[in-house]
């Protein structure tokens, strides 16, 4: 019989709640964002590493969250595909996540107090519908996740709201720029998602989770992944045909050989541990290319 992954209640119970590799979806907008800030003038360090703190603490919150809620529904049973939740394998118990939640939404708070005390206080309308959106994505009476707005939920918060709320807190000002940088790192962003909801569209069907794919079926949620990839590449050639950047902007380019395996896993079988690779395979994709995408803007 193979080693459990973690002790109940230890320290790795917890590192795993946090779901490190999904923390790319807070960092690949502050980059971006910092990026975009750097071309407008001098960055504001202080606010844009408090940005940083507030956006990974968030994350871990609505992870948490997720976990826990997800949990007291019923989606998150034996038959999983996806990887160990750790409320329902019993690693840690729900009030012990809620209090973790909570914990963790309170340090994104004291990052957006300094934030709202440097930058203004319309940073603390941005942080607060940050939380309130990343608890109701899968908890309170109307969650967001089970009535298929997920897909809007991600690219909005991780999208257009990370990376033009970094601009403005590194910058002060939030130009054309910004909007059209945040659109591939949302759709990056979101594509993690679909291939969430792909994989778990039998179980999510089960238990009333009207994700997108579970409401329209796989081949929509295939569509959608590469609609959304295609957002992802087509948008430095917008940036490049409207003048705003130097040939660096098509850096981001070069991360499309990783897409082949990708897609190629979207169109076949989604047994859980193909899809669990993709999942991954998706997040490594987001990093790489936000990474390239900082470093075009920055260039040009």
């Amino acid at each position: 019989m193979s080693e459990p992954a973690a002790q109940k209640g230890s320290l790795r119970a917890w590192i795993l709640a946090s779901r490190p590799a999904t923390l790319t979806v807070a960092v690949v907008p502050i980059l971006v964002g910092a990026a975009v800030a750097h071309g407008q003038g001098p960055l504001r360090v202080g606010p844009l590493l408090a940005a940083l703190f507030s956006a990974l603490w968030i994350q871990i919150g609505t992870n948490l969250a997720n976990d826990v809620f997800d949990y007291e529904k019923g989606a998150d049973t034996h038959q999983r595909l996806g990887p160990l939740r750790v409320t329902q394998a019993g690693l840690l118990t729900p009030q012990q996540v809620r209090r973790g939640m909570l914990l963790s939404f309170g340090l994104a708070t004291l990052g957006g107090v300094y934030l709202a005390w440097a930058c203004g206080w319309v940073i603390v309308g941005i942080g607060v519908a940050s939380i309130a959106s990343g608890l109701a994505y899968t908890g309170g009476p109307y969650p967001l996740g089970y009535h298929g707005l997920g897909d809007v939920f991600v690219f909005v918060f991780f999208g257009l709201v990370a990376v033009c709320g970094t601009v403005f807190v590194a910058a002060g000002r939030v130009e054309t720029l910004a909007g059209l940088s945040a659109v591939p790192v949302g759709a990056l962003a979101t594509a993690i998602l679909v291939v969430n909801n792909v994989r778990d569209a039998a179980t999510d069907r089960v238990v009333g989770k009207r994700t997108l794919v579970a409401r329209f079926g796989r081949s929509f949620g295939v569509v959608e992944y590469h609609v959304l990839l295609g957002l992802a590449y087509a948008t430095p050639l917008l940036l490049l045909w409207r003048g705003q950047g130097s040939v660096w902007l098509l850096l981001p380019l070069s991360t499309l050989p990783l897409c082949v395996p990708l897609c190629r896993t979207m169109i076949g079988p989604s047994d859980g541990p193909a899809m669990n690779q993709a999942l991954a395979g998706t997040a490594r994709l987001l990093l790489l290319y936000g990474v390239c995408f900082a470093i075009g803007l920055l260039a040009s």
